[in-house]
């Protein structure tokens, strides 16, 4: 990969680095520009966040009514070469995330500046925690290893040296698990006498009613991961507005709950990888995707969240789930597979996601891509 554009140290030399608050039209463009140097000659990178970003970063979304958000600059000499988001959140108060963060290699106060950041605009929080942006629904994670490779849709792409900036901060490690499907479509058609659907069902989301269906959805989310790392309760207008954004490449297959008698017990989320359908430079908008679906085929999709409600974990929605999606899978023709992104310290889900794998290939499958969520105490 070719090293992002970088001011010479003959211009900073001397210098210290400085954390601005963004408050001009001026500070606005530096923040955007940022990324695009960044990110300059990185065929890996995709802008498919763009959007998500701008509307946490400037607002206003229902994220914000609990949030406070505080963009700033880091500047050497008045030169910008790096950015990030100061977020506390009152439902998360434990953290003030530093969010957002992009910077130019070659750096050398960064930590510490970030650090004064936060002490200065800490409100009673322990920790500042690098690479949760926002809530772990708008995205989590430093990458940590494959970065000749895009990695799917909804998993952040970010430089080798990023995880140099932070090599002091306590360190939380998430995880991806890559796969050939074909393997996969084998096992459940073994399988599929044994999960035949009886009293539980598994249905598709049901487009015309979607606020609705969102609204299921950010209901078992609460309900299922009040014991995850960094989770905090969710309101079905902010993922309402997160889908939303996406919806017309949302089709009703990609997010399938499992009912009993009617009440929802748990569901799962899955979306092709738009990453393989558009370019660097692209943005996730529907005349890019439909363009450049025309003429490229996704092939992989990703595998991005399952829950089954405590009572339920016992029964068979779980695998009922799994096999309603791979049927969907196969019949678009995926070859591949990512799981994830999961934390290793979720021993539950590790040993779910781990244990599937061993079933369907016969031999046990060691995690691929790694990111980490980087801590440091206040």
């Amino acid at each position: 990969m070719k090293q992002p554009f970088r001011v010479s140290s003959d211009e900073t030399h001397g210098v210290s680095m400085q954390a601005v608050a963004v408050h001009s039209r001026k500070d606005w463009r530096a923040f955007y520009q940022i990324e695009k140097d960044v990110y300059r000659e990185c065929p890996q990178h995709r802008s498919t966040e763009h959007d998500l970003l701008h509307s946490l970063v400037e607002g206003p979304t229902s994220f914000h009514e609990h949030a406070v958000v505080l963009p700033h600059i880091l500047t050497e000499g008045g030169v910008t070469v790096g950015r990030f988001a100061l977020i506390r959140d009152s439902l998360l108060p434990d953290y003030i995330q530093m969010a957002f963060f992009e910077a130019l290699p070659g750096l050398r106060q960064v930590s510490d500046t970030v650090l004064e950041a936060c002490g200065r605009s800490n409100h009673r929080s322990k920790k500042c925690v690098v690479g949760l942006n926002g809530h772990l629904n708008y995205g989590a994670g430093i990458l940590l290893n494959h970065f000749h490779e895009v990695p799917p849709y909804g998993l952040p792409y970010s430089p080798p040296y990023y995880q140099e900036y932070f090599k002091d901060f306590e360190k939380r490690l998430l995880v991806t698990f890559h796969y050939p499907m074909q393997p996969f479509y084998a096992y459940y058609k073994e399988m599929r006498l044994k999960i035949r659907e009886g009293r539980m069902t598994v249905r598709p989301m049901n487009k015309l009613r979607f606020r609705r269906d969102i609204g299921l959805y950010t209901w078992l989310n609460n309900a299922c991961f009040q014991d995850h790392p960094y989770w905090a309760d969710r309101t079905a207008e902010e993922d309402y507005e997160l889908f939303h954004s996406f919806r017309h490449f949302m089709k009703a297959e990609n997010l399938l709950f499992a009912e009993m008698k009617g009440r929802p017990v748990g569901f799962v989320l899955w979306l092709p990888d738009f990453h393989q359908s558009i370019g660097p430079e692209s943005k996730l908008r529907f005349g890019n995707a439909l363009k450049s679906r025309l003429t490229h085929r996704i092939t992989a999709c990703r595998f991005c969240e399952i829950a089954v409600l405590p009572q339920h974990r016992r029964s068979l929605a779980a695998q009922l789930l799994i096999h309603r999606m791979l049927a969907y899978n196969e019949r678009l023709h995926f070859t591949e597979g990512e799981g994830g992104f999961i934390f290793e310290e979720n021993s539950a889900s590790m040993e779910l996601t781990q244990g599937l794998l061993k079933r369907a290939f016969g031999k046990p499958f060691e995690p691929y891509r790694r990111y980490a969520v980087f801590e440091h105490v206040l």
